[in-house]
Formats: C-alpha cells, sequence, structure tokens
C-alpha cells in the first residue's frame, strides 16, 4: 500500500462517521484540537519532557497507536482542505524530542489558523521528524494506521 491511498481511507471513515454521527456542518475546528490533543497525548506518552521522573516511556506499540491517532486527523484536514500529500517526509533530523513536539504543536496552531497548503506540509515534515525520532518507518506507521482505521469502524459501529 502507498502512503497517499491513507487520505482515500480516511475519506471513507469521515464519510461513514459524518452519516452515522448526522454530521451537517463543518468541524475543521473540531479536528484541529483533537489533532492538537492527540498530538499532547503522544507527547505524554514519550514522557520526554517529565524531567523530575525516572518512569521511562511507553512501549513502541502504545507510541505508534498514538502517532496514527494524529495521523487520522491530519489526513483529515488535509482532505477537508484539498491538500494531499503525495509520499512520506523522510526527514532525518535528531533533536530533542521536547523541541519538535512544541515544533510540532507551533505548526498545527498556525495551520488550523491559516489553513495554507504551505502550513499543512509543515506540519507533515514535523511529524516525519517526530517519527523518525520515534524509530518508525512508514511500512509501521501504514500497518498502524490501517489498524487503527478498522477499529475506528468497530467503535462506530457499536456506538462510540
Amino acid at each position: 500500500m502507498e502512503f497517499i491511498e491513507l487520505f482515500d481511507m480516511q475519506a471513507q471513515l469521515d464519510s461513514f462517521i459524518q452519516k452515522n454521527q448526522q454530521v451537517n456542518r463543518d468541524v475543521f475546528l473540531e479536528k484541529g484540537l483533537a489533532l492538537t490533543i492527540e498530538l499532547a497525548e503522544l507527547a505524554n506518552e514519550t514522557r520526554c519532557f517529565k524531567y523530575w521522573s525516572t518512569k521511562g516511556p511507553s512501549e513502541r506499540e502504545v507510541l505508534l497507536e498514538e502517532f496514527v491517532d494524529s495521523i487520522h486527523f491530519l489526513l483529515s484536514l488535509g482532505n477537508e482542505k484539498g491538500y494531499r500529500l503525495h509520499a512520506w517526509p523522510e526527514v532525518k533530523w535528531k533533536e530533542d524530542l521536547t523541541t519538535w513536539f512544541l515544533k510540532t504543536q507551533e505548526a498545527i496552531l498556525t495551520f488550523i489558523h491559516h489553513p495554507t497548503e504551505e502550513h499543512y506540509l509543515k506540519v507533515w515534515q514535523y511529524y516525519g521528524v517526530l517519527a523518525y525520532n520515534l524509530g518508525f518507518t512508514l511500512e509501521d506507521i501504514i500497518k498502524a494506521y490501517i489498524a487503527k482505521n478498522e477499529k475506528n469502524y468497530e467503535r462506530q459501529r457499536n456506538g462510540y
């Protein structure tokens, strides 16, 4: 499967959710807020900012699931604005995770307030950096996305 196909999968899931939940309005801001929260949940699981604690990060699978939770909303926002990323941004910048989470959060907020394609692509670039620093490959991301996509359909069918 190619990365670009995830946009279509997300569009189908969004359509299913909107029909199932009877959503008849623009939910761009809600999706934007959800993306910032999912990023924060990922940061929390890495524990990268918790200088006061000796407990390590959550298991890799937990981190990957939190990462793809963000990807769902990022794809959805792109679909809503007609923006698509045609290839995964394989950026190999090593830096402190806390710094990258803050940069990514800032890029998301900039995109929400000024939803240009340039700002959208910048968010993806930062997600590429996070993936690299967390050790996630494109194959890992696609596989986890597909699994979570199926779980999200199941949740909708069961009244989530």
